[in-house]
């Protein structure tokens, strides 16, 4: 008797498209997950189970094209895979594991953030769903929503600086310097709402602390 299994017929994250082609209006759609993932590198650089993605396609079975949120968070798969990295997230390829988070950045083109992509990560099943408006242009909402899924159906929680227990992070806005631009940023926070530093910021910590000690760093 043969051993069919289906999940050997379908393709592979090499033979499937990336993204979905569409281009950023905003180039916070890419400095903001940016930030974030130079944090968690830094934050979490001992961990190897956890894989964070900048507009890259998701896939999994049922669905014929590929959801791609503007930056997404995994948990309990592979920090690294081969030497070419993911091309694209299929479920099929990571035990079934959905990211535990997705983060879409309104930008000056609506597109559809509040309404279908939600119904979309329901269908996936991710836990957390984080829609921000960097810009203002949605004055009816806030600046930053965190959906939780709860029983098929995503509650906004409640705060400016919103824990998330199942990730082991907290997500708020605050005023910041990244890349030499000085403007409201997403960052992660710890349980207590303190804000995680960025590896310039702890950077200039430690020369401060040099220097407060009248050691000067460039004889270092």
């Amino acid at each position: 008797m043969l051993n069919y299994n289906p999940l050997d017929c379908l393709p592979s994250s090499a033979e499937l498209p990336d993204s979905d082609d569409t281009p950023v209006d905003n180039e916070l759609q890419i400095l903001i997950p940016n930030l974030l993932l130079a944090i968690l590198a830094t934050l979490w650089q001992t961990r190897k189970d956890w894989f964070f993605g900048i507009n890259m396609g998701i896939y999994y079975i049922g669905n014929k094209s590929a959801i791609v949120p503007d930056a997404f968070l995994s948990l309990g798969v592979e920090r690294f895979v081969d030497d070419n990295g993911r091309s694209s997230y299929v479920l099929w390829e990571e035990d079934g594991i959905p990211p535990i988070l997705a983060l879409e950045i309104v930008s000056q083109t609506y597109n559809h953030e509040y309404e279908q992509k939600k119904l979309d990560y329901v269908e996936l099943g991710i836990l957390y769903y984080i829609i921000y408006a960097p810009t203002r242009l949605r004055r009816k909402r806030q600046s930053l929503e965190v959906y939780r899924l709860v029983n098929g159906e995503y509650v906004l929680q409640p705060g400016d600086k919103i824990w998330m227990q199942e990730v082991g992070l907290g997500i708020g806005r605050e005023e910041g310097t990244y890349q030499d631009r000085t403007r409201e940023w997403l960052y992660w926070y710890d349980e207590n709402g303190n804000r995680h530093s960025t590896q310039e910021e702890q950077m200039q910590a430690l020369l401060a602390k040099l220097q407060a000690r009248g050691i000067d760093p460039n004889t270092l």
